[in-house]
């Protein structure tokens, strides 16, 4: 049997076995002084900002990173292929599927390219509020730095490109799988919700799946040679994308971050967590609608039971790839040891420890 890349469950959820906040957040976040005494008032953050935070080089470079990766979506990326349902397309180490009792092989197949789809999907709703957000910020360099401006300029086009490549892929799929696959979430709907929250929430979240896209391409998909080869390809693309946006994620949060003061960004992590259990909200939905695309196209039947087991296995999955393998992700933990107390880490603990 192949091994599971890129998931050890009990490696994961020892951190809440005690379900103990204060456990949990020294193993999810490692403690140490906050970064923040007593801030100053907003207005001396914003030249500490206007100091500290300038970073042409860093812009500088993601420019020249965008330019070397430039792709087309046919000619580099499909390439005039379709997809096989011969193949799996997401890799057990994402779809979780030793989580999914008693399946046969094909029926092991079918998991994951239900998944396969989902996923990108779901990346194509939150590239909406991501390119929303992008176009906001990028506004506040236009009379400043000429490097940060092309380079968040650059990152909305990428950012416009995924969204047109996951719905094409959509399509694709559609045109092979079985009819009745549903993914019914406006992604104009979900980005008016996350654009009424704080920017700093937003940035937060933007960057937090941006770590997990890169974990998940290197640690799942690139070496899994069971997958089918287009699916393979539409992530190796994106990634390479993405591994430059994250530094720019980086990049603007830490500006944003230091024009606020202390209560502004308690009121972040607020907005933070609501986003996050809003994130929930949609794969419990998702959960459940492909658990009955799943069973209805399996060659048996499922009682009431096992239709409720199929949708607790996907979003235990769903849960994994969305938010548990972003919110590990020694990057982020880290980034976020540097900007929030231990009280504000213990709250974001606990929320994530509800989850489980």
């Amino acid at each position: 049997m192949r091994p599971v890349v890129g998931y050890r469950p009990l490696a994961f959820f020892d951190c809440y076995v005690s379900f103990m906040p204060s456990m949990a957040a020294r193993t999810f976040f490692p403690q140490s002084a906050p970064r923040h005494p007593q801030s100053a008032n907003s207005k001396e953050n914003t030249v500490n900002a206007l100091v500290q935070f300038p970073d042409t080089e860093k812009y500088a470079r993601a420019i020249r990173a965008s330019k070397a990766v430039r792709w087309d979506i046919d000619q580099d990326v499909i390439r005039g292929r379709s997809f096989d349902l011969s193949k799996k397309y997401l890799p057990d180490g994402l779809s979780l599927v030793a989580e999914f009792e008693g399946l046969s092989e094909s029926e092991r197949r079918l998991v994951s390219q239900i998944q396969g789809r989902t996923y990108a999907n779901v990346f194509g709703l939150v590239e909406r509020f991501i390119t929303a957000k992008l176009l906001d910020v990028t506004g506040e360099h236009a009379l400043g730095d000429q490097n940060a401006l092309e380079a968040l300029v650059r990152f909305s086009d990428e950012e416009l490109k995924h969204q047109a490549l996951f719905r094409r892929i959509n399509e694709m799929m559609g045109e092979v799988m079985p009819s009745g696959y549903r993914f019914d979430v406006d992604p104009d709907a979900v980005a008016r919700v996350v654009l009424s929250k704080r920017t700093w929430a937003v940035l937060l979240l933007t960057m937090h799946i941006e770590l997990f896209v890169q974990n998940h391409y290197r640690e799942s998909i690139a070496p899994d040679d069971q997958l089918s080869e287009l699916f393979k390809d539409v992530f190796l693309f994106h990634w390479r994308d993405e591994v430059q946006h994250v530094v720019l994620d980086e990049l603007e949060l830490q500006r944003h971050d230091a024009m606020l003061s202390d209560d502004e960004r308690d009121h972040g992590v607020d907005d933070f967590l609501a986003l996050v259990l809003a994130v929930d909200g949609i794969l419990q939905a998702q959960a459940k609608a492909d658990a009955i695309y799943f069973a209805d196209h399996c060659n048996r039947p499922f009682d009431g039971s096992g239709r409720e087991a199929l949708a607790k296995a996907f979003l235990k999955a769903y849960r994994w790839q969305y938010i548990f393998s972003g919110a590990t992700h020694p990057r982020f933990a880290k980034f976020l040891e540097g900007i929030l107390t231990a009280a504000q880490v213990e709250r974001i603990t606990s929320a994530l420890t509800v989850l489980t």
